[in-house]
């Protein structure tokens, strides 16, 4: 009879995830936490109320969605359904109800002081792991409260039927956390899936109308060019001349690699495919930057492992590294630091840049990659947005993490080439 009713309640838990699943996408429910606060809430009452009574005891799943509603919710979701726990539990009051208080509080502790470390954890596999260990969490309690009730209690006699009862309140509880959190992950990997095709939508878009226009300017730009070229031969007989020539044709120079980065934002081509020794060229691309480095008083650092190769386009990738490191040094103070960092296991190669400037916040985070969205006051984030679509082509990823006011870390991640695995020693 317990079995069936713990089962019930799984189903009582997964309720919750499936709403969420189907509102996920409205803005004003989505990501409230007072919202998932309420649906787990309401979970929680439920398997309160449809509780096994037994052996003096209230056996259901009640803890599930308090640690649901904590690790994917937040604090203030967590408050709102061990308010109704506490609410719920006083309702049904009991021989047990100061151990239902003293359950609820302890079992509820543990996961606010690992919902941080929970909002870290990158992958799907981790967070659901942290969410199963953590859905242990109340067994344990739940347990060292039996205990105390049995020893309070001095007519309560352990039989095996209660050994039985404990065994499958664990099992049941573990099963039921696993499977709600796995809903969850893929409610959000839906959301961020969602959100990726979006903005390649949007890019898409955009590169197909920027490359349009850029060729269409630049088809005139090179017949003006030309001409002020043939005038400028003129001048060189007559000096007094056209005085403004140089100027405009170097105007006309930035203009046309303005719309080179828009035709290469659009479609990145890679002419000329070698094997290009990694820790060489962030060398010579740390040697180019250095003077600005200096000028801007910032200190440029490195660590790089030797022999890293990978097969690419050497000017793309140079291009990369000089558009996030001259970021990096224009973030940061004087007094500053930027280090790079060149390692690789068996199938990545990373490249990590690190500064100690200013940060971003999350809603500029977000914003990185957008064409035309930059930190800087006269920036176009066209560069960073030419520099992902590269990495991207390159089969790489590319990664921000920031904190206001002590700096941000680039990490761009590629696939370990064959060279590097047969050196590594993977087949």
């Amino acid at each position: 009879m317990l079995a069936e009713k713990l089962l019930l309640h799984v189903l009582i838990i997964l309720a919750p995830v499936l709403i969420y699943y189907v509102v996920s996408d409205n803005k004003r429910f989505g990501k409230s936490p007072y919202f998932i606060g309420l649906l787990q809430g309401v979970s929680a009452s439920l398997c309160l109320l449809f509780a096994f009574y037994d052996y003096g005891l209230y056996w259901d799943l009640r803890y599930i969605p308090l640690v649901l509603a904590i690790l994917y919710g937040g604090p203030k979701a967590g408050l709102i359904v061990l308010a109704a726990i506490l609410g719920t539990r006083t309702y049904l009051g009991g021989d047990a109800l100061i151990f239902g208080y003293f359950s609820a509080t302890l079992a509820a502790l543990l996961p606010f002081l690992l919902s941080k470390k929970f909002n870290t954890l990158q992958t799907k596999k981790k967070r659901i792991k942290l969410s199963v260990l953590l859905g242990l969490w109340p067994d344990i309690v739940m347990l060292g409260i039996l205990i105390t009730f049995i020893f309070v209690q001095a007519d309560f006699s352990m039989e095996s039927g209660l050994t039985l009862y404990i065994l499958s309140f664990g099992l049941i509880q573990v099963i039921g956390v696993g499977f709600a959190a796995m809903l969850h992950e893929a409610v959000l990997e839906r959301d961020l899936m969602r959100r990726e095709i979006m903005r390649a939508e949007k890019l898409n878009t955009l590169g197909e109308l920027a490359a349009s226009i850029a060729h269409e300017v630049r088809n005139p730009l090179t017949v003006v060019k030309g001409f002020l070229q043939l005038m400028q031969k003129e001048k060189d007989e007559d000096e007094k001349k056209y005085p403004y020539i140089p100027l405009v044709l170097s105007e006309l120079g930035r203009a046309e690699s303005i719309i080179n980065d828009y035709l290469n934002f659009a479609k990145p081509e890679f002419k000329k495919m070698e094997n290009v020794n990694l820790s060489e060229l962030i060398n010579d691309v740390q040697m180019l930057l250095n003077p600005l480095a200096l000028k801007n008083g910032v200190t440029l650092d490195s660590y790089l492992e030797k022999n890293i190769e990978m097969d690419t386009d050497k000017n793309q990738f140079k291009q990369v590294l000089v558009n996030i490191i001259k970021n990096a040094i224009e973030a940061t103070p004087q007094d500053g630091r930027v280090f790079v960092k060149l390692f690789s296991s068996s199938t990545e190669t990373i490249v990590l840049i690190k500064d100690t400037g200013k940060g971003m916040s999350k809603e500029q985070l977000s914003r990185i990659g957008t064409l035309f969205y930059s930190t800087k006051d006269k920036g176009t984030g066209l560069g960073t947005t030419v520099s992902l679509r590269i990495v991207e082509t390159m089969n790489g990823k590319v990664t921000y993490s920031s904190k206001l006011g002590k700096g941000t870390e680039v990490r761009l991640v590629f696939p370990a080439t064959s060279t590097e695995k047969k050196r590594e020693g993977v087949v």
